[in-house]
């Protein structure tokens, strides 16, 4: 016996282009793309151009001349993501939050209170739509995997139930891009070696997807594509890290663009600590480099902090010493995290002659933002800049 298919997979669709057409109502029905140099999100009729998140915005217009180009609205985009999350804490206690907007929530055992795992579902996509103004796609199966991949295949607006006796069914005839983990480079060297679906890769030994995909790998996608994921929806660990990224499109970028990139992205997220009584110690760079391949650099702190200055200096030292690897190997995203975070009570008082290293500087300008909005202030670098280079926060799921 397998179990129950009680996992749900909540994924909101096009979300920022779906926000954007909510309050816009002139923009429903039309292709709209957020995001100007680059594409942050499309909407469903520019996806259906053929237009793609992370593309760059003359291709994309290109491909669909007539979309509507509107810049991201960060704020906005947070609220909703808020309200989403609201109604899934209130349907179960159990969510597991993986970005701004998807979640799992399990709701095994709520039969005698709430009805069935599809009537839960049912009655979440109609809360979404009627309190938040916006469609969401739900996968529901036994395992989160597979209802991450329900949750795919039923968009846009979709709900998708993969029952225990139908698991293999559904999953082995599909591509292999679907399991949890390939990518890009991965795909292409299985279908080197001639494996295109799911099944294709269930049918080989464990030993021998280990020592061609590597050892880890292998035997994550292996025992994916064997139906095997263990993971419950963790609801217990603490997110300690907030983080942004920035998706650059394929074209070379200076050494200069990127330090600019990375000053806009500090910037935002340390305003966000401060905001939050939160201080960081450990500095994350994050890079997806021409071939889609992945990599991240850190460094950490002696003591935690809140201060722009600091964490710019760190995020620029780890930034310059990739360089030769970025410019041999291209870049296509780059991103910062900070993490192992604490209360801002939790770090030692500073002494006095340490006062006047920027914090001054910080609450002042947190202050201007405030009043005035985030770009009633910028630094010289960025004076004259696409404001699409704005880089969407991930949010906390604390």
């Amino acid at each position: 016996m397998r179990g129950e298919a009680t996992v749900l997979h909540a994924d909101l669709d096009a979300f920022y282009a779906s926000v954007e057409q909510r309050d816009a109502p002139a923009l429903r029905g039309r292709p709209v793309i957020v995001g100007g140099g680059v594409v942050l999100a499309a909407s469903y009729e520019a996806k259906a151009r053929g237009v793609r998140t992370a593309m760059g915005g003359w291709q994309a217009r290109e491909l669909c001349p007539d979309a509507v180009v509107v810049p991201p609205r960060m704020e906005a985009y947070t609220a909703a993501s808020r309200d989403v999350f609201a109604i899934f804490r209130d349907t179960t206690p159990l969510v597991e939050g993986l970005s701004i907007d998807e979640a799992f929530l399990e709701v095994g055992g709520l039969r005698r209170i709430a009805g069935t795992p599809e009537q839960i579902a049912v009655r979440l996509r109609e809360r979404v739509k009627t309190e938040v103004g916006l469609a969401i796609s739900v996968g529901v199966a036994r395992t989160k995997f597979l209802a991450k991949v329900a949750s795919a295949v039923s968009k846009p607006d979709g709900l998708l139930i993969v029952e225990p006796e139908r698991e293999e069914a559904f999953l082995l005839p599909l591509p292999v891009e679907r399991l949890w983990g390939v990518g890009a480079v991965t795909a292409a060297k299985l279908h080197g070696l001639g494996i295109h679906t799911v099944g294709e890769l269930a049918e080989l030994e464990a030993a021998t997807a280990e020592r061609l995909l590597g050892r880890a790998a292998g035997a994550h996608l292996h025992a994916l594509a064997r139906l095997r994921d263990p993971r419950p929806v963790d609801t217990t660990k603490r997110r300690g890290s907030i983080g942004s990224q920035r998706a650059l499109g394929n074209r070379p970028r200076t050494a200069e663009e990127l330090e600019v990139i990375l000053t806009q992205i500090v910037d935002r997220l340390a305003r966000r600590l401060r905001d939050r009584d939160r201080v960081c110690r450990t500095v994350v760079l994050r890079l997806r480099f021409g071939d889609y391949a992945k990599a991240t650099r850190s460094r950490s702190l002696r003591t935690a902090t809140d201060r722009t200055a600091i964490l710019l200096l760190v995020a620029q030292g780890l930034l310059s010493a990739a360089l030769p690897e970025i410019s041999e190997r291209g870049i296509t995203l780059i991103g910062i995290s900070l993490s192992h975070l604490g209360h801002v009570d939790s770090v030692p008082p500073e002494l006095p002659l340490d006062w006047d290293d920027g914090s001054q500087l910080d609450t002042v300008l947190d202050a201007v933002r405030d009043r005035f909005g985030a770009a009633s202030v910028s630094r010289a670098a960025q004076l004259g800049r696409d404001p699409g280079l704005s880089a969407p926060l991930l949010p906390e799921h604390e």
